[in-house]
């Protein structure tokens, strides 16, 4: 399935029924008096978040849509039926926007959630409303309100416990293939990963958390180069940052530069907990780097290979803890 993290669509709820201008008619009721009924409300067109979703593929497809409208008023008082609410799939991590404004209309974090973007109009009243002691024969009725109409935004950011964040083959599709059962596609060249991945990563003893592998990082990404920031809002939704960098390369200015990027932005994604990978250890004999590697005092780095597997395990149990610190810090 090909990933999606943005959709424009048009949405159109649906019109409110109008009440009905009806006079009572039966062979021996004498001025049966007004009976025309109210018209039903238009339908919603609503968000539903599915924890099973993980693009919003679908609604690149489905530019326009719209609800039924509500039916009008019946005789005998008998309200119109109302129209069927339209509710939309998405993922759980989708935040929507009104296109025009510019307006966080609200996001969708948990399975099930409900969110109306375009509400129904309310059907019109019938004439048996407007009988009084002074117009016993009312002959009007309302019409029904319009439902609303708006161009909605979403903005799909996968919800991950761990974030990879790495230039280009630094191994990070590599290490969640490992961990997970997620396959991603791995080569030997730049910008394999085109899109971003998630695994889940599992303990013999049932503990798990979800990885991420955020695509797209390269030195002024956040002016537009290489993918540029089109994935960089992921970021914002993960707990811990597990940054990759290869033993190959210059691991003090890649991981001073890839904090560079993110500081550039948003400043604040430099809060989050993180821990630093220095991958691709097999290169390196006896997995012993050739120097002392001082990028911060207190950011735990743990050397790794994972096409040999090694440190790999310590690595795991290390984002667990870290994890475990995390969560215990939120509930404080």
């Amino acid at each position: 399935m090909r990933f999606a993290d943005y959709a424009k669509i048009y949405v159109t709820a649906g019109n409110g029924g109008s009440g009905m201008t009806h006079f009572r008619r039966e062979k021996y009721v004498a001025k049966g008096g007004p009976d025309g009924g109210d018209g039903g409300r238009g339908g919603d067109v609503v968000l539903v978040g599915n924890v099973q979703l993980n693009t919003l593929l679908d609604l690149r497809y489905r530019k326009y849509v719209k609800a039924p409208h509500g039916k009008d008023g019946h005789t005998a008082r008998k309200t119109g039926k109302s129209g069927a609410d339209e509710q939309l799939e998405v993922p759980l991590g989708t935040v929507i926007y009104d296109a025009d404004t510019k307006e966080r209309l609200g996001e969708i974090t948990e399975d099930g959630q409900h969110l109306v973007v375009a509400e129904g109009g309310i059907g019109g009243l019938g004439n048996w409303h407007f009988k009084s002691s002074t117009n016993q024969t009312p002959q009007h009725s309302q019409e029904g309100r319009k439902g609303e109409e708006r161009t909605v935004e979403l903005e799909l950011k996968l919800i991950a416990d761990v974030g990879l964040v790495g230039f280009p083959n630094a191994g990070k599709s590599t290490l969640l293939s490992v961990l997970s059962e997620a396959r991603p596609k791995v080569a030997d060249y730049p910008f394999t990963t085109l899109e971003p991945n998630l695994g889940v990563v599992n303990f013999s003893d049932y503990r798990s958390f979800v990885m991420a592998d955020i695509p797209g990082i390269i030195e002024d990404a956040h002016e537009g180069k290489g993918l540029g920031i089109q994935f960089l809002r992921h970021i914002e939704r993960n707990n811990l940052l597990l940054f990759m960098v290869g033993c190959d390369s210059d691991i003090e200015a890649e991981y001073h530069a890839l904090l560079h990027e993110l500081r550039e932005f948003r400043p604040d994604l430099l809060e989050k907990p993180r821990l630093l990978a220095i991958t691709k250890m097999d290169l390196k004999e006896d997995y012993i780097l050739d120097e002392e590697i001082l990028v911060e005092d207190d950011i735990e780095i743990v050397e790794i290979s994972s096409a040999t597997g090694h440190n790999v395990d310590v690595l795991r149990e290390k984002i667990w803890e870290k994890l475990q610190t995390v969560g215990d810090n939120e509930s404080s």
